[in-house]
């Protein structure tokens, strides 16, 4: 390769590694939530495209993978933002005040459900995440916060850039 030559780009292997996931599991349809699960973790949302895609390899109707892929809270079928909160309302932490944050969140940035225009925040809630001792309780980017404040919703905005 020539010194001033660009570098070539590095190849998009996530379609390879969804088809290992579903040979691991000999393209079975029982393996319907495991491939999903794979699909999201490599694409970061379950696009039509995709559920079609996944249908058709694992012999399965697309009404049925488009309805486990709605059905459970866990898969997105929409991109999430670069940074994603999701509010737990069980019992403990609505209780505790995790309403005042779903309001925080939605009045400095969007409503839950969604994803800011500029792309940057995604809010959710989530009827419990099993934290009850922690509550309120907020899983920030994967990670679970403890008793988390309005206030410290707001820090971490600011921290972010989000406006």
């Amino acid at each position: 390769m020539p010194p001033n030559a660009p570098a070539a780009a590095p190849k998009d292997n996530r379609e390879k590694l969804l088809e290992r996931a579903m040979s691991r599991h000999q393209y079975s349809g029982d393996a319907l939530i495991e491939v999903l699960h794979t699909a999201q973790e490599l694409y970061g949302f379950l696009s039509p495209h995709l559920l079609t895609a996944i249908a058709h390899k694992l012999r399965l109707p697309p009404s049925r993978v488009l309805g486990v892929a709605s059905f459970y809270h866990f898969f997105s079928l929409k991109p999430k933002g670069e940074h994603t909160f999701t509010v737990c309302l069980g019992t403990a932490c609505y209780v505790a005040g995790a309403l005042g944050l779903v309001e925080r969140l939605e009045k400095r940035c969007c409503k839950a459900g969604t994803t800011t225009p500029d792309g940057k925040v995604s809010v959710e809630t989530a009827r419990c995440i099993g934290s009850c001792g922690l509550a309120p309780a907020v899983i920030y980017d994967g990670a679970v916060l403890a008793r988390v404040t309005p206030e410290g919703l707001d820090r971490e905005l600011e921290r972010i850039g989000a406006k």
